[in-house]
C-alpha cells in the first residue's frame, strides 16, 4: 500500500512514533512517504525504502506568521497526485489533520479519493487543541478525518469530553522495537564511564517544557542522593533547561547530574540506568518510560494521564500524584537501595513492555489501513 505520513520531524514522542512506524511499515513492504518541514530526526534512508518530502515555505513581508498548514496541504495534493497515495496518516491534530481536510477536499475537486487517518497524541488535544482559538478547528477536523485513533483510553476519554466527537476513536497503543533494545542489552554497557560500580544511575529524557517538570526530577534526585550514592542523566533540551541548571547548581550537585542534550542514542543511554524519573504534569502515554522499560529499567512517574496504562504500580516502578516529590524520592530510594529488588522492578519492567511491542502494534495499524482501502470510492 502506498501510505502518506505527515509529523512533526522533532524529538517529541509523536515524531518518534511516527517515524518508527513509517520505518517498520516500509520494511514490511509498503511504499512510505513522509511529509514535513524537516527530515524527521530519526528517520533511517540507509536501511529502509522510505520517501521524504519537504514542505518548503516562502518569506513574504505580508505575513507575520508564515503559513505553514497551507503549504502543507499543497504539498500533500502534490503528493497525493505524483505518487498515488493511497492513505494519509497525520500524526497531531495541529495543523495536521485540518491541513489533510483541505488536502482531501482539494484532491477531490481533481476527482482523486484519499483517506485520512488521524492520530491523536496528546497535547494537540489537552493543551493546544482545547485553546479557544483552535478548538472549533480541531473539532471539525477530528470529526471529518475517515478513522481517528488515540495513543490511550486516557487521552480518548479526553478528547470525548474536551470537544463533541462524532466517531468512535480508536485506541491504539504507542510501540517500541523491543528486538532493538534486546541487542543493546546484549552489547556491553560500558556504565563506569559515568558512575562508579557502587552507584545508581537515574535519567530523565523529555523537551524539558514546564509541562514535564524538569525541577521535579531534580529534586526527587537530591532527595535520593542523600541515601543512595547515584548520578542523574538528563537528556533533551527545552526552554526549562536552564532552571533546571540553576536548581542543580543551588542544591550543590553539579557534580552528580549531566546535561547531554538532545541525543539519537537514547538506547545506548537507557543501558546505563537503572532508574527513569518521569514526573510530568501530564502525559498522554508516556513513550519516553515506554522505551526505559524497554531497556530493563525501572520508572518513578507521575499517575496522570496514560502513565497507569503503562507504568503498573508496585510492579514496572511506582506512580505518585502530581508534585509529591517526597513520595516518588521514597519509592525511587526502596527500589534502588537493595540489587535483588532492583533487578525484580527492572525485569518486570522488561516483560511488561511486550504488550506494546512493534509486532503486535503495526498489524492493527495495517487493517486500519487496508480498512481504509476496501472502502475507498
Amino acid at each position: 500500500m502506498k501510505i502518506g505520513i505527515v509529523c512533526y520531524p522533532t524529538f517529541g514522542g509523536s515524531g518518534v512514533v511516527a517515524t518508527e512506524l513509517g520505518m517498520a511499515l516500509a520494511d514490511n513492504g509498503h511504499e512510505v512517504h513522509f511529509i514535513t518541514y524537516n527530515q524527521p530526526v530519526r528517520l533511517d534512508f540507509l536501511s529502509h525504502k522510505l520517501h521524504f518530502h519537504q514542505v518548503l515555505i516562502e518569506e513574504y513581508p505580508l505575513f507575520q506568521y508564515q503559513p505553514y498548514e497551507l503549504a502543507l496541504s499543497s504539498k500533500m495534493v502534490e503528493v497525493v497526485e505524483k505518487h498515488e497515495l493511497e492513505v494519509l496518516h497525520v500524526h497531531y491534530a495541529i495543523p495536521h489533520a485540518y491541513a489533510a481536510f483541505m488536502a482531501k477536499q482539494m484532491l477531490l475537486e481533481k476527482g482523486i479519493s484519499i483517506k485520512v487517518v488521524t492520530t491523536l497524541h496528546g497535547t494537540d488535544i489537552t493543551l493546544v487543541g482545547s485553546h479557544p482559538t483552535y478548538k472549533t478547528a480541531v473539532e471539525f477536523s477530528i470529526n471529518n478525518s475517515d478513522v481517528v485513533t488515540a495513543v490511550s483510553n486516557s487521552l480518548k476519554q479526553t478528547t470525548n469530553h474536551l470537544f463533541k466527537i462524532k466517531k468512535e476513536i480508536q485506541v491504539v497503543y504507542n510501540f517500541i522495537d523491543i528486538e532493538k533494545y534486546d541487542k543493546a542489552e546484549n552489547q556491553e554497557c560500558k556504565r563506569d564511564a559515568l558512575a562508579k560500580p557502587n552507584e545508581r544511575i537515574l535519567t530523565h529524557i523529555s523537551n524539558f517544557r514546564p509541562v514535564k517538570r524538569v525541577e521535579d526530577v531534580i529534586k526527587i534526585f537530591y532527595e535520593v542522593q542523600k541515601e543512595i550514592p547515584s548520578k542523574l542523566l538528563m537528556i533533551g533540551e527545552g526552554p526549562d533547561r536552564a532552571k533546571a541548571e540553576i536548581l542543580t547548581k543551588k542544591l550543590g550537585i553539579t557534580d552528580n547530574v549531566f546535561y547531554l542534550g538532545n541525543s539519537t542514542e537514547t538506547v545506548k543511554i537507557l543501558c546505563y540506568t537503572d532508574l527513569f524519573l518521569l514526573p510530568s504534569q501530564t502525559e498522554s502515554f508516556g513513550l519516553a518510560a515506554l522505551e526505559a522499560m524497554a531497556a530493563k529499567t525501572a520508572v518513578i512517574s507521575t499517575d496522570t494521564g496514560g502513565l497507569p496504562e503503562v507504568n503498573i504500580q508496585g510492579k514496572t516502578g511506582f506512580l505518585s500524584d502530581l508534585g509529591d516529590i517526597k513520595d516518588m524520592a521514597k519509592n525511587a530510594i526502596s527500589i534502588l537501595k537493595e540489587d535483588a529488588i532492583l533487578d525484580q522492578f527492572k525485569r518486570n519492567a522488561k516483560e511488561h513492555t511486550k504488550k506494546f511491542s512493534l509486532q503486535n502494534i503495526l498489524p492493527v495499524y495495517e487493517e486500519i489501513y487496508n480498512s481504509c482501502y476496501k472502502t475507498k470510492v
